[in-house]
């Protein structure tokens, strides 16, 4: 079943609206909008260069919550574009059943910043700076602002590959018929934290990105936010579609925790189940919107990928983060809208960048806009890497022709259950197999889930080497509650203390919520699907309901699900300033093991209150499955 999108609402560095992601001129170079940022030279950074939405892209009318934080206010004109749309093609659809499903990267980070910077200060948080600088605050806010009654909701924290998992997990939803409408999208704000982060890892441009040509040297940060409402293509109500979304597919590499793997083979695994999932030969895509970051690894990988997908020459390949730089958490939708727009305009746009290809990274690109030949059914596939080794894709069209097989629902049983209080670097390595100096240097998060996963194995009467075979190719959910704010803190310090150009790299990975999947993966070889959740304090239980769409959809056989809550310095200021003594979030991990063999018990869905603040931490989903906490502190794996 493929699903409609019939509104969409987007800002991205070229502008509002359509403006947004339109390379569907023919004859025309392709626009960019990365200049010099004089806001990053007064900061000192050695690579200033970057896209920024225009601020008379935003809205001045924008409630006071909105405009206090630059995401926020983002993703709020998205989702109030998208709204409004949405409400004239099909009225009264906030009657119906909505699902609310966003990615994001670094969320609430600009607020984040300043909740750094006071307390570097010694200065007093307020209620209202600790409740923004949360990574699911943005969200929040505007979740509220709109009053949308939803009954799903997600927020994928999976860095560069947020929104299209975000997009696929709608399409999941609509499918399920547990939603009869689906909002979906992406946003993030450019931002010091972020950008300070990746020029200490050397991912940036010293001028202007070039993918897949020689002598590239990295990418250049945007900013941005794109939502779009999806429908049931069986389903439109005299809507007129946009697009339709036909297949999704996604995967892990298992191999690194920020580099790709270099033969390309995780991100290919992502692109065949997108096209099988839409049941679309690869001789039928005409364009690839690639991840496209201008990196020599990501791109020299992709390029293998295309080739283990196509064959040479393969389609024309679309880089749109050279134009817009790279937007993060928003940057798979707007690089979907863009694709898009391209197939009803019948055109195959344009790269940008200048100089000869690569001949380790040798796709077809093409110098200016094209009219496409004619198709009865263009179709197009979004593809998207990310770090911890996450890859997602999409496979999109301009009808519904497209419609993939009607999927076969897949009973979701729970198979093993254990939970910890702290971490345990031996008992990890005794479970992994991994050298136990290499385990102590986790961070602290990863360390903590690891050990969620170890207990489960090693256990009374768990033959370990089966168990752990067992798992092997299976997908892994993290869901989080203040994630990873503590780090966060300890990364931010040295940049306020000493400028940008003084970023630890080896602390920045960690800051992303995403990187405990891809230890979880790399430790246990879990090359399935891999996420992060965080849309309030309830994110274990969000993670088990991903989890839980993913097997009934087929998508993977099984699912490791870890939620975890570790208290540090910043966060108890953060959780008192914003909850004071009515949030307790103790320190701990739970693993899950999810499969769809019969065995175990049934697992359901919790009903859609059971994601509110009252449920939050990882005791909450230890709770909801009806185990008590001492039960399951030796772990519990049925064979």
């Amino acid at each position: 079943m493929s699903a409609a999108v019939i509104a969409i609402g987007a800002l991205s560095p070229l502008g509002r609206g359509e403006a947004a992601f339109d390379v569907a001129t023919p004859g025309r170079a392709a626009e960019v909008a990365i200049r010099r940022d004089e806001a990053m030279v007064a900061l000192g950074f050695a690579r200033p260069f970057a896209a920024r939405v225009p601020d008379a892209c935003l809205s001045t009318d924008a409630p006071a919550s909105v405009q206090g934080d630059r995401a926020t206010h983002l993703l709020f004109d998205a989702a109030s574009d998208a709204s409004r749309a949405l409400a004239l093609v099909r009225p009264g659809y906030r009657a119906e059943r909505i699902g609310l499903v966003m990615g994001t990267s670094s969320g609430g980070m600009r607020t984040a910043e300043r909740f750094f910077e006071e307390r570097a200060r010694g200065g007093t948080i307020s209620a209202e700076l600790a409740h923004g600088s949360t990574y699911f605050a943005p969200f929040a806010n505007v979740l509220r602002e709109l009053d949308l009654d939803v009954v799903r909701r997600a927020q994928l924290v999976t860095a560069c590959a947020a929104s299209t998992w975000a997009l696929g997990l709608a399409l999941r939803w609509l499918e399920a018929g547990d939603v009869d409408v689906a909002i979906a999208g992406g946003y993030d704000a450019l931002g010091p934290f972020v950008a300070a982060g990746f020029e200490s890892l050397r991912a940036t441009s010293a001028g202007m990105p070039a993918p897949f040509r020689v002598g590239r040297d990295g990418m250049t940060l945007g900013e941005g936010a794109g939502v779009v409402a999806m429908v049931r293509a069986d389903d439109l109500r005299g809507a007129t579609p946009r697009f339709f979304i036909a297949g999704f597919g996604a995967s892990t590499d298992a191999v690194h925790i920020t580099a790709p793997d270099r033969t390309g083979d995780g991100l290919a695994r992502a692109a065949r189940a997108a096209l099988a999932d839409a049941e679309t030969h690869p001789a039928d895509v005409e364009l690839v919107s690639a991840h496209g970051t201008s990196t020599p690894y990501n791109d020299a990988m992709e390029a293998r990928a295309i080739h283990t997908v196509f064959g040479a020459p393969g389609p024309v390949v679309h880089p749109f983060k050279a134009q817009i730089g790279h937007t993060l958490g928003a940057a798979g939708v707007l690089e979907t809208l863009a694709a898009a727009h391209a197939l009803a305009a019948r055109v195959l746009p344009a790269a940008a960048g200048a100089g000869q290809l690569d001949d380790d990274a040798r796709v077809t690109l093409l110098d200016r806009a094209e009219p496409a030949p004619a198709r009865e059914s263009p179709c197009a596939l979004k593809q998207s890497a990310a770090f911890g080794g996450a890859n997602a894709a999409l496979v999109i069209g301009t009808t519904a022709a497209r419609a993939g097989r009607a999927r076969t629902r897949h009973a979701v049983h729970l198979r093993a259950i254990a939970h910890v209080r702290r971490a345990d670097a031996e008992l990890v390595a005794r479970a992994s197999g991994a050298p136990v100096d290499r385990v102590a240097r986790f961070d602290e998060l990863s360390l903590l889930a690891a050990t969620a996963v170890a207990r489960l194995l090693v256990a009374p009467d768990v033959d370990s080497e089966r168990a752990r075979a067992s798992l092997r190719g299976g997908g892994v959910i993290v869901g989080h509650s203040l994630a990873t704010v503590d780090i966060n803190d300890r990364f931010y310090a040295r940049v306020l203390a000493r400028g940008p150009t003084s970023a630890e790299p080896r602390l920045f990975p960690p800051t992303s919520p995403n990187l405990v999947p891809g230890q979880l993966a790399i430790l246990f070889g879990l090359t399935g699907p891999s996420a992060s959740t965080c849309s309030s304090l309830a994110g274990a239980i969000e993670a088990y309901e991903v989890a839980h769409d993913l097997i009934a959809a087929g998508d993977v056989s099984s699912v490791v699900v870890v939620g975890l809550d570790l208290e540090g310095p910043a966060s108890a200021v953060l959780k008192q300033a914003a909850w004071g003594e009515a949030l307790s979030l103790p320190d701990g991990a739970v693993a899950l093991v999810m499969d769809a063999e019969p065995r175990g018990s049934v697992c359901s869905l919790p009903s859609p209150s059971a994601i509110a603040a009252e449920q939050a931490g990882h005791e909450a989903l230890v709770r909801h499955l009806g185990f008590d906490l001492e039960s399951c502190t030796v772990g519990t794996f049925l064979p």
